[in-house]
């Protein structure tokens, strides 16, 4: 006899025990540090900005778009298991007490974005907007939360991944337009956006009636490309030795970095080690997505010492990021079949290291120079070199050895 509630419930439990694994790693860890120091700082020029907001500033369009994405931000976590593609789809029929105990846990486990999102333009809300009732807001949005949910979960039996994507430009559209509209007082829009939001949600309604049959490949699939994730965040704190990557090809890009290597043997690890970065679906998205946010703040922060910590700090945390490279293949043996010294292998790693950093420290320089601050930019290229030269080596040293 299959009984729901404790399938549901011995998933939960081991899930929130490998959650909790490596969430004690995470809270302790330098990056965490690092965070917490730039939210700070950007708390007291965002305090300074709500004190004198230009006339320009188009508030109720940031509000809109920053409450709109969290609000739309609603993944379905159903704790599956690859082996549930053959057992449990004859049990289907019975599994509608599992998804719905399911999808209360998503909506209960994602809602810290949606706080988080409440707590940063709640500010600019109040300045900006002081007779609009906040509180209504909130509460709108949670029940609007809770729809989406909904809707993503009736659209997941559909197919057509072109369809699901208009679907989610769709939805995310009307939801920043109606908080919009909302915020800035408009009530005929917001009852026709409103509207066409009921029809967007009883269309995806009967798309789920038209279609009752789960595609289980695509919900387990995307339950372990969330739990991918998870590990990319933890493999930066800790080894993660069962984590699972996604490979990509981005031949242009191979071709790039590695069309001048000779075919020989000394090139061997410099080659592997560059189509990793670039076809691991865990380095290079998270060197350019740090690379931009490291420019964003230096680009508005105002104060050059700030600028010039950020641009340092920026540095270092990509370097973070990438040293997880030196163990990708731990688990792969034809490495250690290769006739190849040690040593070579960690010059080439090192060197790939220090051409991945100073090239992040490039950019912020660059962009130091372009804002005019040559000062800070100066002691960035100083400090920089003595990072990538100096302090990489020693702390790459230590890490291979262990």
């Amino acid at each position: 006899m299959l009984n729901t509630r404790q399938m549901f419930a011995e998933r939960l439990s081991a899930h929130s025990k490998e959650l909790s694994r490596y969430l004690r790693y995470i809270v302790t860890g330098h990056i965490v540090i690092a965070m917490v120091f730039i939210v700070g700082a950007m708390s007291v020029y965002y305090q300074q900005f709500l004190e004198d907001i230009p006339d320009y500033f188009p508030s109720g369009w940031v509000i809109a778009v920053v409450l709109g994405l969290s609000v739309m931000y609603s993944p379905i976590q159903l704790l599956l298991k690859r082996a549930d593609i053959v057992f449990l789809i004859p049990a289907e029929h019975r599994l509608h007490g599992y998804f719905r105990r399911a999808l209360v846990y998503s909506f209960f486990s994602q809602l810290y974005w949606f706080v988080a999102a409440i707590i940063a333009v709640a500010p600019l809300y109040i300045e900006v907007f002081p007779d609009s009732s906040f509180l209504w807001l909130f509460i709108v949005l949670l029940i609007v939360k809770a729809w989406s949910l909904m809707a993503n979960w009736w659209m997941l039996r559909v197919r057509d991944r072109q369809l699901r994507r208009i679907d989610k430009l769709v939805r995310a559209a009307l939801i920043i337009t109606l908080v919009y509209f909302y915020v800035v007082q408009e009530p005929l829009f917001l009852c026709i956006v409103t509207a066409l939001l009921a029809l967007l949600y009883g269309a995806n309604f009967m798309v789920g009636r038209r279609n009752p049959g789960l595609n289980w490949d695509l919900l387990i699939e995307n339950d372990y490309r969330r739990m991918r994730r998870f590990y990319r965040l933890a493999n930066m704190f800790t080894d993660v030795p069962h984590m699972e990557t996604e490979i990509k090809k981005r031949h242009w890009l191979v071709r790039l970095l590695t069309s001048r290597f000779p075919f020989k043997q000394s090139a061997a690890y410099p080659y592997l080690y560059r189509i990793t970065t670039v076809r691991s679906g865990e380095y290079l998205g998270i060197y350019l997505r740090l690379l931009v946010i490291g420019g964003l703040l230096i680009y508005f922060v105002p104060n050059q010492w700030l600028k010039l910590i950020f641009a340092l700090l920026f540095v270092y945390m990509i370097f973070l990021q990438i040293v997880p490279l030196w163990k990708h293949h731990v688990t792969i043996v034809w490495l250690d079949l290769y006739p190849i010294p040690f040593q070579e292998r960690r010059q080439a790693f090192l060197s790939w290291m220090q051409q991945m950093t100073a090239s992040a420290a490039v950019v912020f320089i660059l962009l130091l120079l372009v804002m005019g601050q040559w000062l800070a930019a100066l002691l960035m290229l100083v400090l920089s070199l003595l990072f990538v030269w100096q302090l990489v080596p020693v702390y790459l040293q230590k890490k291979i050895e262990t």
